[in-house]
């Protein structure tokens, strides 16, 4: 095994079609026009020296290290900067190339630290490598003179160093910052000798605007930015290509070794979904995997009032299965069910359920996805035929508008944030519809065309306006309707959206957007050439969730902007595989592939590859089970990687539905606050511990790959295994190859993957099968996959919670950069430094009309529930709206969320709840519970 070394072409690539035929050093080439003559050269085995050039970034010319000889040209021109021209003839060594050479790099050491053999990049520098390519051996220049040695190092930032006595003011990190992350952050301070590299608000790198995505570090060409854990532990000696397993993006990264310890994490440059690009999470935030709250031992107890017990993993699964079965043999065969995990991978999932189906013999089987975007499957099914997105990332640098609906990806989804601002900084138009000023609104060289500030709960009548204005003006895409959609669903669409209640000036007065901006925004969408939707969990989690994901499905079929590039109706998935958790057959009426459990056919096929008769009845969804629990009839669970206690909404209720269960199994990371209710814990992995697969956003299939050996002694595929086995149903794989074997056996969109497939082509968008042998990146490019797209009438139904006198505000929740979801990976890393507990955002109207200040402890209360947290006051929500995030426990975001949920699939409606806030003269009775829980979670030695 050996560090992974990508090669870096000095510029990027040239997209042109035409060429132009070229020498360099007597060797002729043909090469796109517009190829850097440093790009040209790599290609004709050449390599010129450099600095300032990164094939990431674009050609600066500063360094003057990769000057060559063009026949004809006066000079030595930079070759980053040149682009070839037809029959150019180039030379890159001449004697007098060799002495510029020499001497450029001879200014760079006499201002520069000597301390090769104790610099922490010592072997993977690039100053150090150019040093030597060119010959220098000796400086003449002595470093008595003016220099920078002793500037100060800023070590303010949990994960990285900046230390500018090694900085070379190429430049690379600002350009980084500019060009890839698009924040803009750092600058390049003072003329000349002054010259250097400055966060632009002249703080310190964790006070400015940095946010520590790590492409500053990754653009260094020398130990200026330098990872603390290579300061620390040194260079990697061998790397692993995986997967990261934080949000939908799925980033691919090189998990630099040392021996079974992770130095580093790279953002992969080949990897398709980031491109070499990174976020906080990913690049740093992968400490949890060794914390020391991390349980390594499966632990049992009678019940949740005694402390927790080690035992053995016969013991804990044995335990685990007599508990299990004594439940059906008293309650009968449905008495127990099963929660599948989107931060475990296709082949965790896929066991589970198949427990579920096969060992329990029912279909209580879901998927936290349940909780998120269960409107997206149900919505995008009806209308295009299949539950997934319809585009690839890249797809956005073809759009020439974009529209993001209730989602944060600069916060949520940050690394596909970075691409889709380098599309708008290119001139494609933003239109954003979110109750906040999300960043999008206005960043730096950023601002979105229209914001529509709509209220909580008023998506669908916005969405209708807008159709009500595209159809109304006469700007449908005919001629695709007539040839792409059912013309009898249109019909009744169209009648539908011109509807005077669907009308801007109607819709005003329910959702607070001014009606000319719908009817702006409405023609800009459908106007501006080719218009992409994005959405997220403000799309999905409300009581007409699927009825606005059809919404969407609906305008972007009416305007033709679906089966193109730079279209489509794409959610943004919220964790690493919500999309293979649903694909692998969680949800309780279906099978893998979004297959009936009811159809004979399809369930004939598993009982075939299985060995057991299925129960052709679909089972309870979570929020079933929670009510089946409570009314004693469903009295055990398998938990696999989910914290229902925290990330579900009603605290209390799933609180008692827990409580009344005979047995929980709980099978995760850390003791969270579902393990406070569980009899038994079988520890799980981390993802650098996995070996299988995650499916993105975009249906991209990414390998996961393992970087050492399960901390805790087994898979946690096996794990499930054996306890099917103690069961009594004879589960049984000997890799987890094998599981995705029998997954492309008995799923169509999957035939054609498999582990040695990935390995050998990368990452692939199913379907993958024989109609498309290398995957399918855009859905529905000739026609949609239920043939004709099926226009659904939307309307609108108010959600049954609503503000009065007694809850006049209305309460909705996200996340935030540096945190994920229950907050229980990056808790436990060195992000608290930006986020260590949930705020309450609330408009200074509100405040003050309640007497708060900012930074006060308020009473955040609902019909369901209270709770305090600290208020910020800002004017990022609007006058009745207020906000929060959801990552740390105590504060018990969902204690005050309801019951309320979408009408087509049960997604809980957690982006609308009417609260009251005031300020707080005491900790919340849940606080106090949380507390005295936390206090008894102790653990004894077996």
């Amino acid at each position: 095994m050996t560090v992974i070394r990508e090669a870096d072409l000095g510029t990027p690539a040239s997209t042109a079609t035409e060429t132009v035929t070229v020498e360099i050093d007597g060797k002729a080439l043909t090469v796109p026009v517009g190829t850097s003559v440093m790009r040209a050269a790599r290609g004709a085995g050449v390599d010129i020296p450099k600095l300032c050039a990164t094939d990431s970034l674009k050609a600066f010319g500063s360094c003057r290290l990769c000057v060559v000889e063009i026949e004809g040209r006066k000079g030595c021109p930079a070759s980053c900067t040149t682009p070839v021209a037809e029959g150019m003839q180039i030379r890159t060594q001449s004697d007098g190339i060799a002495k510029l050479r020499r001497n450029v790099m001879e200014l760079y050491i006499s201002d520069h630290p000597l301390d090769c053999l104790t610099c922490s990049a010592n072997g993977d520098c690039e100053l150090q490598d150019m040093a030597g390519a060119v010959g220098l051996r000796d400086v003449r220049y002595g470093m008595d003179g003016a220099n920078h040695l002793d500037a100060k190092v800023d070590d303010s930032n949990p994960y990285f160093s900046f230390d500018p006595s090694k900085c070379i003011v190429c430049s690379r990190c600002v350009r980084a910052c500019d060009e890839v992350q698009g924040t803009f952050a750092l600058t390049i301070e003072g003329r000349g000798f002054e010259a250097k590299v400055a966060a632009s608000s002249g703080e310190s790198f964790l006070d400015s605007e940095c946010v520590s995505c790590g492409a500053c570090v990754q653009a260094c060409p020398t130990a200026t930015l330098m990872e603390k854990s290579i300061i620390e532990h040194g260079q990697p000696e061998h790397s692993v290509l995986t997967t990261c397993a934080y949000c939908g993006v799925g980033c691919s990264f090189k998990a630099d070794m040392q021996g079974d310890r992770v130095v580093r994490m790279t953002p992969y440059k080949d990897g398709q979904a980031n491109h070499g690009h990174s976020c906080v999470k990913g690049r740093f935030a992968w400490g949890y995997a060794s914390h020391r709250e991390r349980v390594l031992e499966p632990m049992i107890r009678e019940s949740i009032d005694e402390p927790w017990r080690k035992v053995s993993w016969d013991e804990a699964i044995g335990y685990a299965a007599t508990r299990l079965r004594g439940i059906q043999e008293k309650y009968g065969r449905k008495s127990v069910g099963g929660i599948t995990s989107s931060r475990c991978t296709n082949e965790e999932v896929f066991v589970v359920q198949k427990l579920v189906r096969a060992a329990f013999g029912n279909n209580n089987v879901d998927t936290c996805a349940r909780v998120c975007h269960s409107p997206t499957g149900y919505g995008l099914n009806q209308t295009l035929g299949t539950s997934a997105g319809t585009q690839p990332f890249d797809s956005v640098m073809d759009a020439d508008v974009i529209v993001i609906i209730g989602a944060n990806p600069t916060v949520a989804h940050p690394v596909f944030a970075s691409q889709m601002k380098r599309r708008l900084r290119e001139g494609a138009k933003l239109i954003i519809i979110d109750p906040r000023r999300i960043d999008l609104v206005r960043s730096p060289h950023v601002q979105a065309d229209y914001h529509l500030p709509l209220l909580p709960g008023t998506n669908v009548p916005v969405i209708n306006a807008l159709a009500h204005v595209i159809v109304s003006e006469g700007l449908v895409d005919q001629d695709y309707v007539a040839q792409r959609c059912d013309p009898d669903s249109f019909a009744a669409w169209k009648a539908c959206v011109l509807k005077e209640e669907n009308s801007p000036e109607a819709v005003a007065k329910i959702s607070g957007v001014a009606a000319d901006d719908i009817r702006s925004a409405a023609r800009l969408y459908a106007t501006a050439g080719r218009g992409a939707i994005y959405y997220g969990l403000g799309v999905t989690e409300h009581s007409q969730g699927s009825t606005m994901v059809m919404g969407m499905a609906n305008l972007a079929m009416a305007t033709g902007n679906i089966g193109f590039s730079g279209c489509g109706v794409n959610p943004l998935r919220g964790q690493n595989n919500v999309q293979g958790s649903c694909d692998m057959g969680s949800f309780p009426h279906e099978l893998a592939g979004y297959r009936p459990v009811s159809d004979d056919a399809v369930r004939g096929s598993f009982e075939k590859r299985w060995g057991v008769e299925l129960d052709p009845v679909p089972g309870y969804r979570i929020p079933n089970m929670f009510d089946a629990a409570i009314a004693g009839e469903y009295k055990g669970m398998y938990i696999q990687g989910e914290d229902i206690a925290q990330s579900d909404p009603n605290t209390q209720h799933v609180e008692a539905a827990l409580l009344a269960m005979d047995c929980v199994v709980v099978q995760d990371l850390f003791l969270n606050e579902t393990a406070k209710f569980a009899h038994v814990f079988l520890p799980g992995t981390s993802f650098l511990e996995k070996d299988g697969t995650f499916i993105n956003a975009e249906r991209r299939i990414n390998r996961v790959r393992p970087v050492m050996k399960p901390q805790q002694g087994k898979a946690e595929w096996l794990i499930t295994q054996e306890l099917s086995q103690a069961l009594g149903y004879d589960m049984h794989y000997a890799s987890e190859a094998e599981i995705m074997d029998e997954i492309a056996a008995l799923t169509p969109t999957f035939q054609g993957v498999s582990f040695d497939f990935l390995d050998r082509y990368g990452s692939v968008q199913w379907p993958c099968n024989e109609k498309a042998p290398l995957g399918t990146p855009i859905m529905h490019i000739d026609q949609f996959v239920r043939g004709k797209g099926l226009f659904i009438e939307t309307d609108y139904v108010p959600t049954e919670e609503r503000s009065n006198r007694k809850f006049p505000l209305l309460l909705t929740t996200g996340r935030i950069l540096s945190q994920y979801n229950v907050g229980a990976q990056t808790r436990r890393t060195e992000n608290i430094v930006w986020y260590h507990e949930d705020l309450l955002e609330i408009h200074p109207h509100d405040a003050e009309t309640r007497g708060i200040q900012d930074g006060d402890q308020v009473s955040l209360r609902s019909r369901k529930g209270e709770i305090t947290l600290r208020a910020t006051i800002t004017e990022r929500v609007q006058p009745g709206v207020v906000y929060t995030t959801f990552h740390n426990p105590e504060t018990g975001a969902n204690v005050v969320t309801t019951e309320y949920s979408d009408w087509a699939t049960s997604c809980p409606e957690y982006k609308v709840t009417a609260v009251q806030v005031a300020p707080a003269a005491r900790r919340s009775e849940w606080q106090h519970k949380f507390a005295k829980r936390a206090a008894k979670q102790e653990v004894t030695e077996t």
